[in-house]
Parts: structure tokens; C-alpha cells; sequence
């Protein structure tokens, strides 16, 4: 296994800047280790598939799960408002890095991960192969 430390700083877009950094290092299999730092925007996906919402405050960073291949990412992210109220789904683009995220990610050098579409989901499904 390989690891990666990562800090992207204001205004930088979470999911743009991991997909960009899967990508440049040929990640065919990585996750999320941890991650802590703050977001100012955040569009999430909502646990029902057609609901999309937007936050726009400062929020923790208190969670950020996910696998990572170079044919796409699915993370999950959890954000603590400052009364400690928690909002999370699946991570849209356009979440805004407020003034720092520091995250590790591990790269699984003995699989790969490939997304497939999958009939009975209607998405694009993870595939683990050695």
C-alpha cells in the first residue's frame, strides 16, 4: 500500500481536485483514509438519488469515506455546522475548501478498481479485480 498526503487550501473544490489527483498519480485503487478541514459551499446528494442540496456556511470536515479509480470516485462526506449539527451525503462538486483539507489517501497497489454500469442500479458500479 502507498499514501498520499494531501492539503488543498481556499477555494479549491474537494471532488475536483481528488479526481484531478487520482488521475496524476495513477490510482487504480485508492481510499480515503481520513480528513479534516473545513468547507464554505457544499452540493451533496441526498440519500434519495434525485435530491441535490446546497449548503453555503462554514462547516467541519468530520468525515470524508470513499474509493477512488481513474474511471471515477464515490465518497461520502459528513459536515458539522458551528452548533455541532451534522449534514452528510454523497459529494457533488462545487464543495468549496474553506481555509484548508488535509487528507490521506491509501493506494491499494494489489487491486483495481474500475466502475461498470450496472443494470439493476441504473449507475456506474464499483469492480474490484487483483
Amino acid at each position: 500500500m502507498k499514501t498520499y498526503a494531501v492539503r488543498l487550501t481556499t477555494g479549491q473544490d474537494l471532488k475536483k481536485e481528488l479526481i484531478n489527483f487520482t488521475k496524476e498519480n495513477n490510482i487504480n485503487a485508492g481510499c480515503i483514509l481520513t480528513c479534516v478541514g473545513c468547507i464554505t459551499r457544499a452540493t451533496l446528494r441526498m440519500a434519495n438519488a434525485s435530491i441535490i442540496k446546497d449548503f453555503e456556511k462554514n462547516y467541519e470536515i468530520v468525515s470524508l469515506v470513499g474509493t477512488l479509480c481513474k474511471d471515477g470516485i464515490h465518497l461520502h462526506i459528513s459536515l458539522s455546522d458551528e452548533k455541532g449539527n451534522v449534514i452528510g451525503g454523497h459529494l457533488k462538486e462545487n464543495c468549496l475548501i474553506g481555509t484548508t483539507a488535509e487528507i490521506i489517501i491509501a493506494d491499494l497497489d494489489h487491486l483495481k478498481f474500475t466502475r461498470e454500469f450496472d443494470k439493476k442500479t441504473g449507475y456506474k458500479e464499483l469492480h474490484i479485480s487483483k
